[in-house]
């Protein structure tokens, strides 16, 4: 695959568009929002589509933005119509940012996953198209998403009609994500499971409580909770194939509210992180079979609950190929990396890679002049973002659209390809 000649030449003709891109991140940063409803990131990122000549909605229930790329390519108008959806995620966490930067968040929340570089680079994509609009056979979805972290703003979108934007269901589906602890330059993806899927492990141990001085006159819920949750760590690693994991963290504890009182009850919370769907349904099963086992062979009793909250982020392998084989194309060989193993953080564009064929890839920004030892990982309030990653962005969403509608569809699509799709339901739509 050679580099996207339209994409080279948009790119040409577009001297100013990195430092534009740098100061869109830069204001995004500076007044990060949380959760489902963004008002002023949406607002900016309408203003930057305005004269791009795109079919704009925006949600009813969270402030996304839908923007559809019609191409002017000639295509056989016997075949149905086809199109590729880029996705950035836009909301930021409620993390007191200490990076010291001088466009640093005003506001007490903070942009430490990187997503203002997301709505960037996807934006720089969206001027990259329009400018090459006669060589895309096809239409572009562009997929600007609140409400990535814990608030399902995929699945809302996607019940709000996202895939039904452009009138045809999507070919293929991609995403980006930043990394504030890898190399600027590397991009790395894998094919076959990516993220992983994540569950919520909610436990309330019921004993009875009393005076400290006197134990054996109570049933001690703390003492049955540290038991379980150290048994837990046991299952994870005794019960379940290494190389096919289970990571279970305890991440909440509340028990107690003085040092002479056992109280009457303990409870805790913690993330499930796993690849497929079996391990989904044997968690369902054993851990509350395990947990509540524990609490009676002490005399006491617990409620659990395991709450599947994501699935896993599983690339196409052709999807996974296509993005290898671009980012090659662009950077060169030695800025790839194949990932031997999944990541095991979570990604809520999987509800939408559960949809469609779908590719997803991390880019390298970590920070140039600090020895990687410093460099501090996403959601860290210290995460810095090196701006130099948002061309690359840019360039490779837009040569991935052009490139995967290039691609010619089956003879016979199938019957996944030809799945109803939700209707769309927009609450305004503008045309640029």
């Amino acid at each position: 695959m050679t580099v996207d000649t339209a994409i080279a030449r948009a790119r040409a003709d577009q001297p100013g568009l990195h430092e534009e891109l740098v100061a869109i991140r830069r204001e995004l940063h500076a007044h990060p929002e949380v959760g489902l409803n963004l008002p002023k990131t949406q607002a900016t990122v309408l203003d930057e589509l305005a004269d791009l000549d795109l079919e704009i909605t925006v949600g009813e229930q969270l402030s996304s933005v839908v923007a559809v790329l019609r191409g002017t390519k000639p295509v056989d108008p016997a075949l149905p119509r086809r199109s590729v959806l880029l996705r950035a995620d836009m909301d930021a966490l409620p993390v007191v940012e200490k990076t010291g930067l001088p466009f640093s968040s005003q506001n007490g929340n903070m942009h430490a996953c990187g997503h203002d570089l997301h709505v960037a680079g996807l934006l720089g994509a969206a001027k990259l198209l329009s400018a090459a609009r006669s060589e895309i056979a096809g239409d572009v979805i562009l997929m600007f998403q609140p409400g990535e972290e814990g608030y399902d703003g995929a699945k809302i979108m996607l019940d709000e009609g996202v895939l039904a934007a452009s009138g045809n269901y999507p070919d293929a589906v991609y995403g980006v994500h930043v990394l504030a602890d890898l190399p600027t330059g590397l991009v790395m993806t894998r094919p076959g499971p990516y993220m992983a899927a994540y569950s919520q492990l909610n436990v309330t141990v019921h004993g009875r409580g009393g005076h400290g001085s006197r134990p054996h006159d109570t049933l001690d819920p703390i003492q049955v909770a540290a038991e379980i949750i150290g048994s837990l760590q046991t299952y994870v690693t005794r019960r379940f194939n290494v190389f096919n994991p289970v990571i279970l963290t305890v991440g909440e504890f509340h028990a107690g509210t003085a040092t002479n009182v056992v109280p009457d009850m303990a409870e805790f919370r913690a993330g499930v992180r796993y690849f497929t769907p079996a391990i989904e349904t044997r968690l369902a099963s054993e851990l509350p079979e395990l947990i509540q086992g524990i609490a009676e062979a002490h005399g006491l009793s617990a409620q659990v609950s395991v709450i599947p909250l994501l699935p896993a982020a599983i690339n196409d392998p052709a999807e996974a190929e296509l993005m290898i084989s671009t980012a090659t194309a662009l950077f060169g060989a030695d800025r790839i990396e194949v990932a031997q193993d999944p990541r095991t953080g979570s990604e809520d564009f999987a509800w939408v890679m559960r949809e469609a064929p779908g590719g997803y890839a991390h880019f390298g920004a970590g920070t140039r002049g600090l020895e990687p030892s410093e460099w501090a990982p996403n959601h860290s309030p210290r995460a810095i973002f090196n701006d130099d990653v948002l061309i690359d962005q840019a360039v490779f969403l837009a040569s991935m659209a052009i490139n995967r509608l290039d691609i010619p569809a089956p003879a016979e699509r199938s019957a996944h390809d030809r799945m109803p799709v939700r209707p769309a339901r927009p609450r305004a739509v503008t045309e640029g």
